[in-house]
C-alpha cells in the first residue's frame, strides 16, 4: 500500500487551514487518513507550521511520499537533512554523534536566520507604523495650517470690508452734507423772491397812510362840530372828557378808512368803462368796411345780368 504525506485542507472559504496527515494514496484529499502528524497555516507571516518531528522523521524513515508542499515543510524543519545523515549513519560513512552534531549546528543556524527574519518585519512593521503616524501628521498640520490661512483669510477679508465701509461712509456723510448745503442755497435763492413781497406789504401801509393824509384833509370841515360838541363836553365833568375825546378820535380814522375803500372801489369800475368803450369803436370801425364791400357786390351782380344779357 502507497502511503503519503500530505495536506488536508480544513478552516472555511479564503481563510484556509491544513491538516499534515499521513493517508492512503488512494483516498480522497479530505478523506480518510492514517495519522495527524501537524498543522500548516498559510496565513502568516512568516507561516505557521506546527509539526511532530519524531513522528515525521518515522514515517519518512519508513518509506512515506511527502508531496511536494510537505516536503518544503520538512526540510524547513531539517527532517529530510536529519534522514540524509542517518542514511550515511546506517552505511557507515559516519558515526551517529557527528550526525547529531551537524544536525545541531544546522538547526540552530535555521532558528537564527529564522528570528533574523522576524526582527527584520518586525522592524519593517515598526517603520512603516511610524511613517503612517508621520504621514497623518503631516496631513493633521497640513489641515491646521489651510485652517489657519483660511481664518486669516476670513480675518483679512473682514478688515478688508471694515475698510472699505469705512470710505463709504464718509462718502454718504459728504453726500449728505453736500445735500444739505444743496438744500440751503435752495432756500437762500427763494429768500429773494420773498422779498418783493415783503416790499409789496410794506407799500400797502404807505398807500394807507396816503390815503389817511386826504382823510386828515378833510377834517377841518368837521370843526364846527367838534366846537358844538366841545361846548356840551365842557359842561360834563373832567373825568368824562378824556373818554369822549378817545372814542372821536377812533372813529374819526374809521370813518377816513370807508371813504377811502370807496374811492378805491370806485376808481376800477370807471377804468373798465374806458377800457370797454375803446374796444366797442375798432368793433364799429371793422364792420363799416364790410358793409360797403357787401353794397360793392350787390351793385356788381345787376351789370354782370345786364352783359349776359345784351351778349
Amino acid at each position: 500500500m502507497a502511503v503519503k504525506i500530505r495536506l488536508a485542507r480544513r478552516g472555511r472559504k479564503k481563510r484556509a487551514l491544513y491538516d499534515v496527515v499521513v493517508a492512503d494514496a488512494r483516498a480522497p484529499r479530505d478523506g480518510r487518513f492514517i495519522e495527524k502528524i501537524g498543522r500548516y497555516n498559510p496565513n502568516t507571516d512568516p507561516a505557521t507550521i506546527e509539526l511532530d518531528d519524531a513522528r515525521a522523521f518515522d514515517w519518512v524513515m519508513k518509506g512515506a511520499q511527502p508531496t511536494d508542499t510537505v516536503r518544503a515543510m520538512l526540510s524547513y524543519r531539517g527532517i529530510m537533512l536529519k534522514k540524509h545523515l542517518q542514511v550515511g549513519v546506517n552505511k557507515g560513512a559516519i558515526t551517529q554523534e557527528e550526525a547529531d552534531k551537524k544536525f545541531e549546528a544546522w538547526l540552530a543556524e535555521k532558528e537564527s536566520k529564522i528570528q533574523a527574519k522576524r526582527d527584520k518585519l518586525a522592524k519593517e512593521a515598526a517603520s512603516s507604523a511610524k511613517a503612517r503616524h508621520e504621514a497623518e501628521a503631516k496631513v493633521k498640520e497640513a489641515r491646521a495650517e489651510a485652517l489657519k490661512k483660511k481664518a486669516d483669510e476670513a480675518s483679512g477679508a473682514v478688515a478688508e470690508a471694515e475698510a472699505t465701509q469705512e470710505p463709504a461712509e464718509e462718502a454718504v456723510a459728504e453726500v449728505a452734507e453736500e445735500s444739505q448745503e444743496q438744500v440751503v442755497e435752495a432756500q437762500a435763492e427763494e429768500a429773494p423772491a420773498e422779498e418783493p413781497q415783503v416790499e409789496a406789504s410794506t407799500e400797502e401801509p404807505e398807500a394807507e397812510a396816503v390815503a389817511e393824509a386826504p382823510a386828515a384833509e378833510e377834517t377841518p370841515a368837521e370843526e364846527p362840530e367838534a366846537k358844538a360838541g366841545e361846548a356840551q363836553v365842557e359842561e360834563a365833568p373832567a373825568d368824562e372828557a378824556a373818554p369822549a375825546e378817545n372814542k372821536e378820535a377812533e372813529e374819526a380814522p374809521a370813518a377816513a378808512e370807508a371813504e377811502v375803500k370807496e374811492e378805491a372801489e370806485a376808481k376800477p369800475e370807471v377804468e373798465e368803462a374806458k377800457e370797454e368803450a375803446p374796444a366797442e369803436e375798432p368793433k364799429a370801425e371793422a364792420a363799416a368796411p364790410e358793409a360797403e364791400a357787401r353794397e360793392e357786390t350787390a351793385d356788381e351782380e345787376p351789370a354782370e345780368k345786364e352783359e349776359k344779357k345784351e351778349e
